[in-house]
Parts: C-alpha cells; structure tokens; sequence
C-alpha cells in the first residue's frame, strides 16, 4: 500500500522509511506527491495535530496519508515544551540553541526527568482511521552528546543507558524510540486493516 507521510522532513521520513522497512507499505513525502505545504497544527494534542497533518495531506493529494506529531515533555517545564516542541523557541531557532535553553531550565531543578511522545494518525478516503502512540522515558543529559538523530536527541538519555540517543545508531534508536514504537503499533494496525479490507496493495 501506499501511503503520504504528511511532512516534509527528509529526517522523520528516512526514519519512517527505517521503521517500516519490513512491511509492506510504500511511504512517500508529501513532496513526491506534489505537495509542499506545511498544514497549520493548531490542536491541543500530540493526536490532533498528527490528525490536521493526516487529513490535510489526504485532500490534497487522494492518497491514504499518515502522520505523527511528537514531542520532548521535561517535568521542570510542566511537561513543556510538549506539542510545542518543534517551535520552542521560534521556529526558525535552530536544535542546538533549542536544546541550551532546555539544559538551561532545567539546571535550575531538581527534577531532570523527561519523556519523548509519538502520536500517530491515518486517515483513508474512505473516512476510516488508524491511531496509534508511542512513548519513551528518561531524563535531560548534562550537555548535549553525540552526532546521531536530530532534534532534541543530544540532550536526551533513555532509561538504562548512560549516554544521549543521539549516540545511537538509526537500528538502534528506531528499536527503542517513541516514533519507533508508534509506527510500528500502526504497521500491525495497517497490516490488520488491509486483510480485514481485502486490500493486496
């Protein structure tokens, strides 16, 4: 089956593309399908704004279109900067000053425990969805460490490693990632769709 990645992230779709890997869904980016517009994410959720993307994505191009919206939840920001996260700091702030002003808050805490979370939402023409979500735990890292992921992944340290995921290799982190977790939840879920839809592709 093929399926829009609403984004125009070359990061997030190479590791989509990672994920999905051994299913059999052909994900292409919004633009290989012609599209190149960014849909307003104006919810209040994770689950929102992957559905605004989604559907967006679908009206324009016809095709099945699926797409995540995640985040960096920190308990010294009250779970900040969370659906924001992606405009912490304005959006054309690059990661690396991002990711200083995150060690910065929580400097001043006692509390460095943190969260990655993935929602992800596909929608068809048909008007049937597929949810699904992921999440992974740890805490904010000292200084940022290792050249790997992108984003907020230098400054951030998985329960029961030591070091950043950003030291990581892409198996690696795909393994034990938030957006790991959601797509693959969603591939089962796909998976089951299409057999229950009679769909070969």
């Amino acid at each position: 089956m093929r399926i829009v990645l609403a984004s125009n992230n070359r990061d997030k779709l190479r590791e989509v593309r990672e994920i999905l890997a051994d299913s059999d869904i052909e994900v292409i980016s919004q633009s290989e399908a012609g599209c190149r517009f960014e849909a307003e994410e104006n919810g209040t959720t994770f689950r929102e704004n992957a559905r605004i993307k989604a559907r967006a994505a679908l009206e324009a191009t016809g095709l099945p279109a699926v797409a995540d919206d995640s985040g960096l939840e920190v308990n010294a920001m009250g779970g900040g900067p969370g659906i924001y996260s992606a405009r912490y700091g304005g959006a054309e702030t690059g990661y690396d000053i991002k990711c200083r002003m995150i060690l910065d808050k929580v400097s001043k805490s006692d509390d460095r425990g943190a969260r990655f979370v993935c929602a992800v939402v596909c929608v068809f023409p048909n008007g049937d969805e597929l949810c699904a979500d992921g999440v992974i735990n740890g805490s904010i890292g000292l200084v940022p460490e290792g050249d790997g992921g992108f984003g907020y992944d230098p400054i951030f340290v998985p329960e029961g490693l030591d070091h950043s995921i950003a030291c990581l290799t892409d198996e690696e982190k795909n393994a034990m990632s938030h957006r790991g977790a959601a797509f693959r939840e969603f591939a089962e879920k796909l998976k089951n769709y299409m057999a229950k839809h009679d769909i070969k592709e």
